[in-house]
């Protein structure tokens, strides 16, 4: 990971700790700030509880991306995009990291621990990590999307 440090937190079910810790050590090693809002075992937890956690911390200002990790990274992502002004993306190689950085200005990669191995997480994290918001000809849908986020808040 060879880009500007940033403040990134994490999060996981019961299903992404072990590809959390891989990472959060690849994280810390490249030079970012990691928030683990958890979890750390094997015991079933709620994934809800976590994606909220994460996302509370990238609303805020507190980190400027945000990771999630559970079985397949779906339910996360639905979960944190329930969420006005976070836009999540489940990632499964660089390509798509790239492009939903880029396109849709995403804040949130979400990752399942079932279907990636931690080797193209990490490659896939790299490239969302370090790739900038292209605007120009994108703002107009990502601005359709903040609309959208601003009339859910409305109601």
């Amino acid at each position: 990971m060879q880009q500007t440090p940033q403040i990134v937190a994490i999060g996981s079910d019961h299903a992404g700790p072990a590809l959390k810790e891989v990472l959060i050590a690849a994280m810390q090693a490249a030079g970012h700030d990691v928030i683990d809002c958890g979890t750390d075992g094997p015991a079933s937890v709620d994934y809800p509880d976590f994606a909220a956690a994460v996302v509370d911390q990238v609303l805020t200002g507190r980190a400027a991306f945000g990771v999630l990790v559970c079985g397949t990274g779906i339910g996360m992502a639905m979960a944190a995009n329930r969420c006005p002004g976070i836009r999540a993306a489940v990632l499964h190689d660089t390509t798509e990291a790239r492009l939903t950085r880029a396109h849709n200005d995403a804040n949130v990669a979400c990752f399942g621990a079932r279907t990636i191995g931690p080797e193209t997480a990490l490659d896939s994290l790299t490239s969302f990590l370090a790739t900038p918001y292209e605007g120009g000809r994108h703002e107009r849908r990502v601005a359709k999307l903040s609309a959208a986020d601003a009339a859910l808040r409305a109601s």
